[in-house]
């Protein structure tokens, strides 16, 4: 969700903190002559924050604005500690099919992703929960014989199975 940007006749506070277009302060205005000096210069008076009192307002083009806070939106979101990617494993799991695996959470953590390995019980599957996290470890070892991996959450019992999330370190 997005918090609303007011523009020119939209700002209710009565005085502004003023930022010119080249970043420099004017200091503590009435909004009218803030809404003049706007205009004479042929720009927009916006709304950066509302937070403090009185709210800072910016002279500037209101499109401009909007572009960069997309952009500015944009790359906190690709410096994310990225997706998370599931590989599942199943119970009777052969070593060959590990390994491929293995090279699969690999290439997700060479991007960047956080890998979530999944074991899902069945039945009566449940009762040999060791013989479940011995899988696990034996991925583990699998992974980490191709690169470097911290647990970002240890292995956790959940209702349909084992899981554990890992990052690269």
């Amino acid at each position: 969700m997005q918090k609303r940007i007011y523009i020119n006749n939209q700002i209710r506070a009565t005085e502004v903190r003023l930022i010119d277009e080249t970043g420099k302060q004017l200091g503590v205005l009435p909004l009218a002559e803030a809404l003049n000096l706007a205009k004479e210069r042929g720009f927009d008076l916006i709304q950066v924050t509302e937070r403090l009192e009185p709210p800072v307002c910016k002279l500037g083009d209101y499109g401009k604005y909007l572009y960069q806070q997309e952009k500015k939106a944009k790359e906190t979101k690709k410096q994310d500690s990225g997706e998370l990617k599931e590989i599942r494993l199943t119970f009777t799991i052969s070593s060959h099919d590990l390994e491929t695996r293995a090279k699969q959470a690999e290439k997700f953590l060479q991007k960047g992703n956080r890998v979530r390995i999944t074991l899902r019980l069945r039945g009566r599957q449940n009762a040999l929960e060791g013989y479940a996290k011995e899988k696990i470890e034996k991925f583990m070892e699998a992974l980490a014989a191709r690169i470097s991996v911290k647990k970002e959450r240890e292995l956790k019992k959940e209702p349909r199975g084992l899981s554990i999330i890992v990052v690269k370190s």
